[in-house]
């Protein structure tokens, strides 16, 4: 991702998340530690965004940032792929573990991360902006068996 494709990167994030949607800033940020700590990529069909992800990685440890995909391109595996992505990203990086945070009212990205073998490990009370609960999950990566 790069700063060009804010504009559409921003449409899906605020029709992703109405109430709790990144600002153009927060997201330029996130881009300004490209390549040091951030990893940004986009999804492309028919010649038009129609989804993004982010990595953040420092040490061992890696943490899903965002996944949004286009409503009309949901359920088509740009999800999925976008996280195969940061998770051989995550590897390549040295990490042995990545976090994410999910919205416990959204059960199609939960059942997407258990199926990458992410496991639940916790809940942050009323972490969104309208209150919603997020469920957290970690993956274990095997580095030294080259596995994601």
């Amino acid at each position: 991702m790069t700063e060009a494709d804010l504009p559409d990167v921003m449409h899906i994030e605020r029709s992703t998340f109405p109430f709790d949607a990144w600002s153009e800033g927060m997201l330029r940020g996130e881009l300004a530690d490209q390549p040091r700590t951030r990893h940004y990529i986009v999804a492309v069909a028919d010649g038009r965004i129609v989804g993004y992800a982010g990595l953040a990685a420092a040490g061992d440890q890696a943490d899903v940032q965002t996944i949004a995909v286009s409503a009309a391109m949901q359920r088509a595996g740009v999800g999925s792929a976008m996280l195969r992505e940061l998770l051989t990203e995550a590897e390549r990086r040295g990490a042995t573990a990545v976090f994410l945070e999910v919205r416990a009212d959204n059960p199609p990205a939960q059942a997407m991360y258990e199926r990458f073998g992410f496991e639940r490990v916790g809940l942050r009370r009323d972490y969104y902006d309208d209150g919603t609960d997020a469920i957290m999950m970690m993956r274990k990566l095997s580095v030294e068996d080259g596995h994601v």
